[in-house]
């Protein structure tokens, strides 16, 4: 939408619809870079996030901040799918930033605002909406007045949502080409290849031959709403603050992982909570960018970005470990570091091979497979200890409300 917008002011003389299916220029390939960078919203949202989030920190370095900021803003996987692939994800993931931003400084009617504005620009922030809905109701349900908290959440998300459909609900086609947009539930239940379950599982199971797309669509809901309940109970049951940090990755990753309609872009969602979790989970941030950065590879060598992916890969890697940032390190036995190396070499080796390898002709997509089911085990690990962190918060939380109880 906002591309198309771009080209009608780039190239008035040709139509919208027109310049945007099927016409190719340099003047509208620069249209579409304008508006790309014209949608880089996130950076507002990602200072006053810092802000918020190192208020009550003491004895920061500046070295942290900047390297945290720089986590986030120049993330390659972000980078490369917005600005490569002329996509608008930096708007609905800055609204989403500014929306946890809020939360965290206990702003939760302005919160519920911003990520109604995020999901309504791209249906991919309900991947949050579990974490969101599911803190917000237990931070509800401690309050003396539950139903009057409820009720003003309510209130405002339903006005914002009015506010935004205005305009097309006199029109009931406009409506629903609206929503069509925002729900391509006709594409089938994933793109191309993904790291997610049904994807990398089609390799034994034709889930798309032996199921029709509504039947899919249950299955997947169903999948999708077994993986987040456990982090939304451990949410509603402690709705601690670093608790729904953790959540937002655990729903990020169910979504991706079980979801209808999951496209290689996705990864970008989890790999927000993520970026925001950085300086606490060095490791995760950065093990989960490895394999998000391969799972997007077979894409961006399709469009041409393999030297780009290269570069600002190794850019990553630079400021990862940038002197004078202290990072956690985990403890872990040979075991552990054999397999973490073994991992690691397995995706260079990918990437060399993806690049200079034939496949058979009786398996084309051999390598895409392989990757994705690299992809998809690391992600399971990410998604099983987001989980598990959140168990142990809430274990945390209940040993406090006890001690209290005590006194």
């Amino acid at each position: 939408m906002i591309s198309s917008t771009g080209v009608s002011i780039t190239l008035p003389s040709l139509p919208t619809r027109a310049t945007f299916m099927g016409f190719s220029s340099n003047s509208l390939i620069h249209s579409q870079f304008l508006s790309t960078l014209l949608g880089d919203t996130n950076l507002i949202s990602v200072l006053y996030f810092m802000k918020v989030y190192y208020s009550g920190k003491q004895g920061q370095q500046k070295t942290h901040l900047a390297w945290h900021i720089a986590m986030i803003l120049l993330n390659p996987c972000l980078i490369l799918i917005d600005h490569g692939h002329f996509q608008y994800n930096c708007i609905s993931l800055g609204l989403a930033v500014a929306a946890v931003s809020a939360i965290l400084c206990d702003r939760d009617l302005v919160g519920s605002m911003s990520f109604t504005l995020a999901l309504n620009h791209k249906q991919m922030s309900a991947y949050f909406a579990p974490a969101f809905f599911s803190y917000l109701l237990g931070k509800c349900l401690r309050h003396r007045r539950p139903l009057l908290e409820i009720s003003k959440l309510g209130l405002v998300v339903l006005g914002t949502m009015a506010v935004i459909w205005w305009p097309y609900i006199y029109s009931k086609e406009a409506s629903l080409e609206v929503f069509a947009r925002l729900a391509p539930f006709e594409r089938g239940i994933y793109e191309d290849y993904v790291a997610n379950f049904w994807c990398t599982s089609s390799v034994l199971v034709k889930w798309k031959r032996l199921f029709s797309s509504q039947s899919l669509r249950l299955l997947s809901l169903a999948a999708t709403v077994s993986s987040c309940i456990p982090s939304m109970m451990m949410l509603i049951l402690a709705p601690s603050k670093p608790n729904f940090l953790y959540g937002l990755l655990s729903s990020a990753l169910s979504f991706y992982m079980f979801s209808f309609q999951v496209h290689e872009k996705s990864i970008l969602l989890p790999l927000l909570p993520a970026s925001i979790l950085a300086l606490e989970e060095p490791f995760i941030f950065r093990w989960l960018t490895t394999f998000a950065m391969l799972s997007i590879f077979p894409l961006l060598r399709r469009d041409k970005l393999v030297l780009p992916y290269a570069a600002l890969y190794s850019l990553f890697i630079i400021l990862y470990y940038a002197p004078g940032v202290k990072l956690r390190k985990i403890e872990s036995n040979i075991f552990f570091a054999t397999l973490r190396s073994l991992l690691l070499a397995s995706s260079l080796i990918l990437h060399a091979v993806y690049l200079v390898v034939t496949p058979p002709k009786c398996y084309p997509f051999l390598f895409e497979a392989i990757i994705m089911l690299l992809c998809f085990s690391q992600f399971i690990f990410i998604f099983v200890y987001s989980n598990t962190r959140q168990y142990m918060l809430l274990k945390l939380t209940s040993h406090s409300d006890n001690g209290k109880k005590d006194l």
